[in-house]
């Protein structure tokens, strides 16, 4: 009796929502986005780590303000136009946690480090020397952390010598200031990063070199706040999660606020609906997964191909077939890049729409 309510009342929630939506389009369920924010929030607290947000899953200066609200203590941005969009909207400590390299962006990075509290991320002598370039005739320091690769083989030192190596290059570089240190451990068990940060403080201590911040992250490791000795905690996901995160164990489909909304343009062939919603919509990142999203209402359905403006929905296993014109929900594998292929997103609360949210730093990838 109780699944029969709820089904009606998920049915009558989407019937309202989709009443006269356009479509291809995103819709975010600000409640559970707001739920997500507070969870996480909580986590931080509770593990005596500050939370540092990702913004790149919203790019949206709302939502950043949001989670400001709700106990923050700044944002992290992965790329610095995202963080100059931020920062003219008055949010005034900002980490970015990627390499800044290349003159172009140096007069950029310069005027921003006098206007708000910056740190940036660093993992080689290169990308050090040109951010003391940058800052170097500056009246204001630049606070850089070391990145590290502790398994995830990405960006960073990968030995804890050669991130002990670089915090005293930075520190020996005029207008720059050693700050701690930038990891994103692989998912899972953080013993092994918690060993290099350790030995890395140890040895940074006996050169005299203070570790403020340890920066951690990662939605897939929220389980794991305060494990690896780091000082704050960098999530980005977690506000929408996605496919990728109920898959990992770290939300619940009742976590996920953000569906696309779709609509079946055509009916070509038995066993085949096509759908509006193609790469430009939902990108053609399967993050594991062999489809391209689920079909929330319709989970035996596949999404097993895209062009850039239709999506291929093998509907070979569904007892009952979408029919065209019919508005479907999709529930994306990746759900960060989707926020970046809109202008404005729909939210609604209540099971109704209410506004939209504008993605302010929506193709700042510079």
């Amino acid at each position: 009796m109780q699944d029969d309510r709820r089904k009606s009342e998920n049915e009558a929630v989407s019937a309202d929502v989709r009443d006269g939506l356009d479509t291809p389009v995103p819709v975010i369920d600000i409640d559970v986005a707001e739920r997500n924010i507070v969870g996480l929030q909580q986590a931080c607290d509770a593990a005596g780590v500050a939370n540092r947000p990702h913004i790149k899953t919203h790019k949206s200066i709302e939502m950043a303000r949001l989670q400001i609200k709700h106990g923050a203590s700044g944002i992290t941005c992965q790329k610095l136009g995202e963080a100059e969009i931020m920062a003219d909207a008055g949010i005034n400590d900002i980490l970015i946690s990627y390499n800044i390299i290349g003159e172009a962006k140096h007069a950029r990075l310069a005027d921003l480090n006098e206007r708000i509290k910056l740190t940036v991320a660093c993992d080689n002598e290169v990308v050090a020397a040109g951010l003391s370039q940058a800052v170097k005739a500056t009246s204001k320091p630049l606070s850089v952390l070391v990145e590290c690769d502790t398994g995830r083989h990405r960006c960073g030192v990968t030995t804890t010598s050669s991130a002990v190596a670089l915090a005293e290059t930075i520190r020996g570089l005029p207008g720059l200031t050693f700050a701690g240190l930038m990891i994103y451990p692989p998912n899972g068990p953080v013993d092994a990063t918690t060993e290099f940060v350790d030995t890395v403080r140890r040895e940074c201590q006996s050169r005299g070199l203070d570790i403020s911040i340890v920066s951690a992250g990662g939605t897939p490791n929220r389980t794991r706040i305060g494990k690896a000795g780091e000082t704050e905690y960098r999530a980005g996901t977690y506000i929408y999660n996605d496919r990728q995160m109920v898959g990992f164990g770290a939300a619940t489909k009742d976590d996920c606020a953000l569906h696309v909304y779709a609509t079946v343009t055509s009916h070509p062939e038995e066993g085949r609906i096509m759908i509006d919603a193609g790469s430009k919509t939902l990108t053609s990142d399967l993050s594991g997964f062999k489809d391209f999203g689920v079909l929330v209402d319709y989970p035996d359905a596949h999404i097993y191909q895209f062009a850039e403006e239709h999506g291929f929905v093998d509907v070979t296993n569904c007892q009952k077939i979408p029919a065209i014109g019919e508005i479907i929900r999709i529930l994306p594998n990746h759900v960060c890049p989707v926020s970046n292929l809109f202008d404005d997103i729909v939210l609604m609360r209540d099971g109704r729409r209410c506004g939209r949210l504008h993605i302010d730093a929506r193709g700042k990838v510079s």
